[in-house]
């Protein structure tokens, strides 16, 4: 059964925000007491969150689709939906967040870092948020917003600031087992080592992370083996050390061609050029082991290489390794920049952006799209006309209709607003603000209008009857 995970694809859906609601209060004694439809919740967001507690991708692997929940609808007296509850989903320290065209999203860093996967749809105005004095009584309310979904790929880097690369079985898993408390699994076949394994090393007043990478074999940067899976991990570490096994029983190998190999691999995958590099010549406790460490170490330090001798079974030379390492990451963290306070960006809108834009594609057929158009396109009941008619009114006030005739729309045109998938396409009229006037101010409702004074009341009761009895006489007083 896998147990280690360090690349999925997640398919991540945030809540849909909840409608709003088209309600009129209503009371003994008062049965018409204006619009008190409530507005729709929020949708719930999927949120990536650093946890120290969690080391692979899993759960993930095994559970790749994952959604928050829904908002609330509105209801009538003033009742606003509930929100959706936010989906937090825990990932481990060292997480690279991606798009599916590889594109680099968020690179999640330190207890508590959070991204933003998914964000969650706005609830929908009810028609006691959308009246005015203009528009006393909405027939309507706005619909909610569906929650943002796409497909993203979650990549595991190892943060660690001592890497130990080499071929299998050179004894890696043995050394990080006694200079830290990890407990590996060791034996002496190929690929012993499935998964990277991390551990803490202290050495005097310096606290470093150290793991080994395994599989790297010729060809790993190709894909060979299993090196270019765990590859990713060296890529945060502060010092490259190479595990060299110098009792190795297969004859084709010797430990200089071994780490002419593994530098071709690493130089082959990129990005690890300006890493210091220490070698341990690894089984020295073994007779054969010592007399070719004494011959090839001089060739190794001509090379510039820092040359250390050790024997992870019988515990020699860890000392000195410890603390070197220890020196060498002390260095690293202190040649590195303060890290700034995080400093807020403010950039304004330009002056003459109309915040959408109008375009002619090639089949004749124009698109708009902006933030605001389209948003209020996915707020539109198109069963309802008045819904409808409001939204003419918004784009209109928002200069849409202006930038289609400037744009060169007639009559009848196919106009699209928002992206291919989603787009809500009609034919044109451009005559948006002349059957708005006709049609009146939309939403006004006759039966909430202030009542008349009671002498009025009388005034015209009597107009009417006087009109009445003149057509009954068989004239009119008009």
């Amino acid at each position: 059964m896998t147990t280690f995970v360090d690349r999925v694809e997640l398919q991540v859906a945030a809540g849909n925000g909840g409608h709003g609601c088209a309600s009129v209060h209503r009371e003994k004694f008062k049965p018409l007491g204006g619009p008190d439809g409530g507005n729709g919740g929020r949708g719930g967001d999927v949120i990536l969150v650093v946890d120290q507690d969690v080391t692979t991708l899993l759960d993930y692997h095994h559970h790749p689709h994952r959604k928050a929940t829904n908002g609330q609808p509105g209801a009538g007296d003033n009742r606003e939906g509930k929100n959706g509850k936010d989906l937090v989903l825990p990932v481990p320290d060292g997480t690279v967040v991606l798009d599916k065209n590889g594109e680099v999203l968020a690179d999640l860093v330190g207890q508590g870092t959070q991204f933003v996967a998914g964000q969650g749809g706005r609830g929908g105005l009810g028609n006691a948020a959308l009246a005015s004095a203009r528009r006393k009584a909405p027939g309507f309310a706005l619909l909610g917003e569906p929650g943002e979904g796409r497909d993203i790929v979650l990549e595991l880097k190892t943060v660690a600031d001592v890497a130990l690369v080499g071929y299998p079985s050179a004894g890696k898993s043995s050394l990080i087992s006694v200079l830290s408390a990890a407990k590996p699994k060791i034996a002496d076949y190929p690929f012993t080592t499935l998964v990277p394994n991390l551990g803490v090393v202290t050495a005097g007043s310096t606290v470093y992370t150290i793991a080994d990478v395994p599989g790297l074999i010729p060809g790993a940067s190709q894909g060979r083996g299993l090196g270019l899976e765990f590859l990713r991990h060296v890529e945060r570490c502060e010092v490259l050390v190479h595990v060299l096994d110098t009792a190795t029983l297969e004859s084709d190998r010797d430990p200089v061609s071994d780490l002419d190999i593994i530098e071709e691999e690493l130089a082959q995958y990129g990005g690890l050029d300006d890493r210091p590099r220490v070698v341990v010549l690894n089984k020295v406790d073994i007779p054969d082991g010592k007399d070719l460490a004494d011959m090839i170490r001089p060739d190794l330090e001509e090379r510039g290489y820092r040359v250390f001798e050790v024997s992870a079974v019988a515990r020699q030379g860890l000392k000195e390794l410890s603390y070197a390492l220890a020196d060498i990451v002390a260095t690293a963290r202190a040649a590195k920049p303060a890290q700034e306070a995080t400093r807020i960006v403010i950039r304004p809108k330009a002056v003459d952006d109309a915040g959408f834009t109008v375009t002619k594609e090639a089949d004749g057929l124009f698109r708009v799209r902006g933030e605001k158009p389209e948003r209020w396109v996915r707020q539109t009941d198109f069963s309802n006309d008045e819904a409808v008619g409001y939204l003419a009114d918004r784009l209109n006030r928002l200069g849409v209709e202006d930038a289609l005739l400037k744009a060169g729309a007639r009559a009848m045109d196919g106009v699209a607003i928002g992206s291919d998938e989603d787009a809500v396409v009609f034919d044109w009229e451009p005559s948006m603000s002349a059957g708005a006037e006709m049609l009146g101010r939309r939403g006004e409702d006759h039966r909430f209008e202030a009542p008349r004074p009671a002498a009025q009341r009388r005034r015209d009761r009597d107009a009417e009857r006087d009109e009445a009895q003149g057509e009954y006489d068989g004239f009119s007083p008009f």
